[in-house]
Order: structure tokens, then C-alpha cells, then sequence
């Protein structure tokens, strides 16, 4: 995974913040995050949905029964920072809950599918949605 992460990153840096393969067209960000116990900086590319305030994005692990290990980090660690296009942006991350997160997950699956498809996969309850502020 950490191969295919770091060919990412790197067409995400080399192109502006765009990338082709199954990403093409996609939003995408590079999150940055330390780990909770190693405290080793990790940056982990994942797709985002643009909301009022900053970035949503999901903790899906492509319908994997288990979280991503940036959620943990990013719930240890809130104060972080994402590369978007050519920018980088500070923000703080929260898990977003009830009303929030029913709002921005429905509208994720909608416009991306394979969210779905992930959620049907899983045997998680509840697929996290974390909230990047910007603010």
C-alpha cells in the first residue's frame, strides 16, 4: 500500500494536484498526519468533498471491516495540515457526527458510487466522515 500511496504522491506533486488511473477527475488531497504512537509524519492521498469551512473526507478504507490508520492519528493529533492542488492548508480535524454526517456522506455516495459499495462491503456501522477546518 505504502508503494502505491508514495505513486500517487508523487503525480500528485509532479501535476498540480491532479492525478490519472483510477483518481482521474477525482478531488483529491494529501493528508498529512503523525502518528499517535509512532509520531512519525504520514501523508496519506484520499478523495475530499469541498463544504462551508474547509474539506470532508472518509475514512472508508475501501469497504476494510477495520478504520484507516490516519483516522486514529488524525483523532490523536487534530492539528494538521492538507496539500490541495498546489497549496498547503492548515486545518483541524473532527469526526463528524448525526445530522452532519448523514449529509455529507449521502451527498459522497451520490457523486462517487464506489462509497457505496464501500459501505455495502463493510462490516463497520458506520463509515467515519472527518471534518478539515480551515477556520
Amino acid at each position: 500500500m505504502s508503494d502505491w500511496n508514495s505513486n500517487i504522491i508523487d503525480e500528485f506533486r509532479d501535476n498540480e494536484g491532479k492525478v490519472g488511473g483510477m483518481f482521474e477527475g477525482a478531488p483529491l488531497l494529501l493528508l498529512h498526519h503523525v502518528g499517535a504512537r509512532t509520531e512519525t509524519e504520514r501523508v496519506t492521498p484520499l478523495m475530499y468533498q469541498s463544504i462551508d469551512g474547509g474539506y470532508a473526507v472518509f475514512a472508508s478504507k475501501a469497504g476494510a471491516d477495520t478504520n484507516p490508520d490516519w483516522l486514529h492519528n488524525v483523532k490523536a493529533n487534530p492539528e494538521t495540515k492538507v496539500e490541495v492542488g498546489t497549496e498547503i492548508v492548515a486545518v483541524i480535524a473532527r469526526v463528524a457526527d448525526g445530522d452532519e454526517h448523514d449529509r455529507i456522506w449521502s451527498k459522497q455516495k451520490q457523486d462517487w458510487p464506489q462509497f457505496a459499495k464501500y459501505e455495502n462491503k463493510t462490516a463497520r456501522d458506520v463509515i467515519p466522515v472527518v471534518i478539515l477546518e480551515t477556520d
